[in-house]
């Protein structure tokens, strides 16, 4: 019987060695990569759903005209506070993802998700309101971040960055 021979079981190891052992490494490192890439889909998506339920409390506060490309001058100061507080939770929902999705050597599908938010970001940086309270939002923010987003409002306003 051929279970019983010892070459049997020799040329067998070198199989597993040679083939079946790397394998299976293969096909472990294939699925880490797969759920990892699960993990940040998830992430992501978390982060847009996120700003989504962002634009609905921009649409429920229409009187602040926070989606024109200009801001007001005459609020009342009920609505400089609602503008504030909803600038607040904006620069929490960036920083949320700048820790989240962002890294300085993204490439492929993590390279194009951050272009999302990156020109999220530029879009408000561009309003005059949002860059004017920009230093006072970022108190206490992520180093980081506050860096790249000062960086972006920079690009964006060119000159009146220097006051932050």
């Amino acid at each position: 019987m051929f279970f019983l021979d010892a070459a049997f079981w020799e040329v067998a190891s070198y199989v597993v060695a040679t083939l079946a052992l790397p394998f299976a490494i293969f096909l472990f490192l294939h699925e880490q990569r797969k759920e990892r890439d699960a993990e940040d889909e998830e992430a992501y998506q978390l982060l847009q759903d996120a700003y989504n339920d962002f634009l609905k409390i921009v649409l429920d506060n229409p009187d602040l005209r926070l989606r024109s490309a200009k801001a007001r001058d005459d609020l009342t100061d009920d609505q400089r506070e609602r503008t504030l507080i909803i600038f607040e939770m904006l620069i929490a929902l960036f920083e949320r993802a700048y820790i989240v999705a962002y890294a300085p050597d993204l490439s492929g599908v993590a390279r194009k998700r951050w272009h999302s938010w990156d020109d999220y970001m530029r879009e408000w940086c561009r309003r005059e309101d949002f860059h004017y309270l920009l230093p006072q939002l970022l108190r206490g923010e992520d180093e980081e971040f506050a860096a790249y987003i000062r960086r972006l409002a920079e690009e964006e306003r060119p000159g009146l960055a220097a006051s932050m």
